[in-house]
């Protein structure tokens, strides 16, 4: 990003953007022929602001560009009706957001750093799709159920200590996740894909054997098993069975011609069972492995973070287009906020970086860095969670030592052990 700090925070946000590409893709798609006031770009921008601010809906958007004064000059329009911003949303393709998601995406993911992942593995896909709930009677393309509708976001994020996400499927809800799984799998020998037992499937998991892709996910409970070599291995101070095995029943020729390895491990949250994972990488030990699996859960980190903080749940519009282009410009929103937060080289979350940019968003970038790493001025450690627990078992020991005399002394205190 330019550090031109006569230009804003929000101006410099863009600066990630190839708006010649975003150029390109409206005058080959004819987008802006009949438009002198609205233009994509200008959409494009009104949409983004709409993500960070985490505007409620199309009047929303109109009431702030027409009386936002910093907002006006920042896009160049004084103002503009819902029912334009509706019009628009409508008949644009989603596919010129889809592309600059793809574009900043690239430029993020080329800025990165050496870490823990990269460093052994290659990289870390982890694969899931999240669903958005809809009305019916609003939205009759993304037919669900009898009286719902809804979509599903399926996903690939790359993670490597920060998430990234990567490929993005917008699709109805109605449908097995694992329908889009061999769009969301990349054929890179170095990379290992993890995912949930949704996905898990015998064929599919032959071929990328084959492919010499790798993968790692939790077995379901009634697999067929035939083990072939087994051992004990310690993690974390837990017995776990590492095994080479064979998945599924022969007698109903539906079983795997590769062999697979499964790791047997004790269920932290529901003693005397074990999670069951099953994995075609035998180079890693079992505890990276195992490392690897609890990262799924970065994914729905992603998922939840978007829906909280980003504008996802509730949409602009009806159509699908409208539907696709405002999801793709959530993405985007997410992108160039990691791109700003290594921009101000700040430790704070991405949260953070948020409600600073909120803050700061008319203001210069220089001014943006400065307040998010100012360091705090208060000094108190702020409001104690006080451990009754473990007072209560340091002052038993003290008892059964003996050493009561300080419990009847004025100055005793539990609270400060």
């Amino acid at each position: 990003m330019d550090k031109d700090i006569t230009e804003t925070t929000f101006n410099q946000l863009l600066v990630a953007i190839n708006f010649n590409l975003f150029s390109k893709i409206v005058a080959e798609l004819e987008l802006d022929k009949y438009t002198k006031k609205l233009t994509t770009k200008r959409l494009f921008q009104i949409l983004l602001y709409g993500q960070l601010e985490s505007v409620s809906s199309l009047d929303s958007l109109s009431i702030d560009v027409s009386n936002k004064s910093d907002l006006k000059k920042e896009i160049d329009l004084d103002s503009i009706s819902a029912s334009q911003l509706s019009r628009r949303l409508r008949d644009i393709p989603p596919v010129i957001f889809e592309k600059i998601f793809n574009q900043i995406k690239l430029e993020a993911l080329a800025k990165r750093g050496s870490n823990f992942y990269r460093n052994n593995l290659g990289q870390l896909n982890i694969i899931d799709a999240s669903t958005v709930s809809m009305a019916l009677s609003n939205y009759p393309w993304a037919d669900f159920r009898s009286t719902k509708a809804g979509i599903k976001i399926h996903t690939r994020i790359i993670y490597d200590g920060d998430i990234m996400p990567d490929k993005v499927e917008i699709t109805p809800a109605k449908g097995a996740d694992k329908t889009k799984m061999d769009n969301l799998i990349v054929q890179d020998t170095d990379t290992l894909h993890v995912f949930d037992r949704a996905y898990v499937d015998y064929q599919g998991f032959d071929n990328y054997c084959n492919a010499g892709i790798l993968f790692l996910s939790r077995l379901k409970s009634n697999a067929k098993v035939k083990v072939l070599k087994s051992e004990t291995v310690i993690i974390d101070g837990q017995e776990v069975k590492d095994s080479t095995v064979l998945l599924g029943d022969k007698k109903q020729d539906k079983q795997m011609y590769n062999i697979l390895r499964i790791l047997e491990i004790p269920d932290r949250e529901n003693p005397g069972s074990k999670v069951r994972l099953i994995t075609n990488d035998f180079e890693h030990s079992a505890a990276l492995i195992s490392r690897y699996y609890r990262d799924r859960w970065q994914i729905e980190i992603f998922f939840k973070w978007i829906k909280q903080h980003l504008h996802v749940k509730v949409f602009y519009g009806h159509s699908e287009n409208a539907v696709k282009s405002q999801i793709f410009t959530a993405l985007i929103s997410f992108v160039l906020l990691t791109l700003l937060k290594r921009e101000a080289n700040t430790d704070k979350s991405l949260f953070k970086v948020l409600k600073y940019f909120r803050a700061c968003k008319f203001e210069s970038l220089k001014a943006f860095i400065k307040k998010i790493n100012r360091p705090p001025s208060r000094t108190s450690k702020g409001r104690r969670v006080i451990d009754y627990e473990k007072i209560y078992q340091l002052t038993e020991r003290q008892v059964m030592a003996g050493e009561t005399e300080l419990l009847y002394s004025t100055e005793f205190n539990p609270v400060i052990l």
